[in-house]
């Protein structure tokens, strides 16, 4: 149990029955008239709903126990995902609905954090950026490079982005896991 005064970005939190909701946001409000509050901002960890809850200050809440482990991504088994724990070489499957958009940017042998609680998979986070190779693209027209142009273009995962349109194919790109952007060439 912690209190409300121990709310921090990042922190997993067991509210309504047990489920679990992350910390996005949080701000601590203490009005000129009344009581202090802390104002959050939660994600379910199993639907990706995300809402405003205001919490009284001082208030306990639950605190759920997540474990997180470095495991590089392994191989694709059905619709799960294979990971290998960096410390103890355990072999874990990850289905793609924890693994979600991480999946976009991973390539065997990645190397991402595993979050777990009572050892069932919540989430995989993924480094703020890799690098990865354009395996298509069209070519840029002559006239086209002035600044500003983007174009579509398929990585080697399989997942498309926008870059600017003197990129070819073959080449190797810093793309945001968080956001799907191009960042620049690596």
């Amino acid at each position: 149990m912690a209190t409300t005064n121990d709310l921090k970005n990042g922190l997993v939190l067991k509210l309504d029955g047990g489920e679990l909701w992350t910390v996005v946001e949080f701000q601590h409000v203490k009005p000129g008239k009344g009581g202090a509050f802390v104002r959050t901002k939660l994600k379910n960890i199993l639907s990706g709903k995300v809402v405003d809850k205001t919490f009284n200050a001082g208030v306990k809440v639950d605190v759920a126990n997540v474990d997180k482990r470095d495991m590089q991504y392994s191989y694709l088994d059905g619709d799960d995902f294979v990971f290998m724990d960096t410390e103890t070489y355990d072999m874990v499957n990850v289905p793609r609905d924890v693994v979600g958009t991480a999946a976009n940017y991973m390539l065997e042998n990645t190397t991402a954090t595993v979050a777990f609680n009572e050892g069932n998979p919540l989430y995989v986070d993924l480094p703020a950026a890799v690098e990865l190779t354009i395996s298509h693209t069209d070519p840029g027209l002559q006239g086209d490079r002035s600044t500003g142009g983007t174009k579509p273009a398929t990585l080697e995962t399989g997942a498309e982005i926008k870059v600017p349109l003197f990129i070819t194919t073959g080449e190797k790109v810093k793309v945001d896991t968080r956001t799907g952007e191009y960042l620049g060439r690596a």
